[in-house]
């Protein structure tokens, strides 16, 4: 296994390994009850489900966005319950190009897992090829979770604002163009993105649900240089997390997330927005 990235063949032959434990990621953002009820109607065998909104995220308040960090003593308990130790071997799936499934990839990461991967194309091709799913819900052994911090993996609202100033860091948008250029904003209160900022929407890390190869993923970032901190951010800080991984496949290694995204952003009355319609 090299980078962050297994394949449907690789995940099969892991069936039935109690060091591998596998997360249902599948999350639907206009429905929040789809993912479950998608997972009890099938899923990949020995997996179990984590929920964006519940296990992945904490409430919502004023500040921090819609898609809040969860808190790290909780997060980590659901994952002893999961039976998840520190050297498991974690493989987060979705169905939606890896979007939620990279956010769990980030936590895990954040909280000092070395051992975590996202499965490529996800559930819709492990279906198309015929591999095994089933309804039956697993249950494991509780184990302990002791976290490890990695704070510089996150880039707060000050870091943000002091990047504006001194143009120290570069800046990823990665949503779609047409709300990053602040044309149309079908979520948030205010449309536009952060000055400074360079788009790159997330599913262009993607050839249709698999995921590009170093190669183009090299090109694909050739403007954003290794040599300078990268914040990366989204509309809530779950979509960043697929140019995040990418960044980290390709050997970038200060890269960080800034968790609130542009729905914090927006919540500071002082904070500059910039569009470009």
């Amino acid at each position: 296994m090299v980078g962050n990235i297994v394949s449907l063949q690789w995940l099969q032959d892991q069936l039935g390994s109690n060091h591998v434990r596998i997360i249902d990621c599948r999350f639907n953002l206009a429905d929040p009850t789809m993912g479950f009820n998608d997972y009890l109607d099938g899923h990949l065998p020995e997996s179990i489900y984590f929920d964006l909104n519940k296990d992945m995220s904490s409430e919502i308040s004023e500040h921090g966005g819609r898609h809040p960090l969860p808190n790290v003593e909780e997060f980590t308990e659901k994952l002893a319950a999961a039976g998840i130790s520190s050297s498991t071997t974690v493989v987060a799936y979705d169905d939606q190009g890896g979007a939620f499934a990279s956010r769990l990839w980030w936590l895990l990461k954040f909280v000092g897992h070395e051992k975590v991967f996202v499965l490529d194309e996800g559930y819709s091709a492990w279906i198309n090829k015929g591999l095994p799913v089933t309804k039956e819900i697993p249950f494991f052994e509780k184990s302990v979770y002791v976290p490890n911090l990695q704070e510089q993996m996150i880039a707060t609202l000050a870091d943000v604002q002091d990047s504006i100033k001194t143009k120290q860091s570069q800046l990823i948008d990665s949503r779609e163009e047409i709300r990053y250029r602040g044309i149309e904003e079908p979520i948030d209160k205010i449309a536009g993105h952060i000055p400074g900022a360079t788009n790159f929407f997330w599913k262009e890390v993607l050839n249709g649900a698999k995921w590009k190869n170093k190669v183009e993923l090299e090109t694909h970032f050739s403007t954003i240089g290794k040599d300078k901190e990268v914040i990366v951010y989204c509309g809530s800080g779950v979509t960043a997390c697929p140019n995040v991984l990418a960044l980290n496949e390709l050997n970038y290694r200060n890269v960080k997330l800034y968790p609130g995204s542009w729905s914090d952003w927006i919540t500071y009355p002082e904070n500059m927005i910039a569009t470009d319609k």
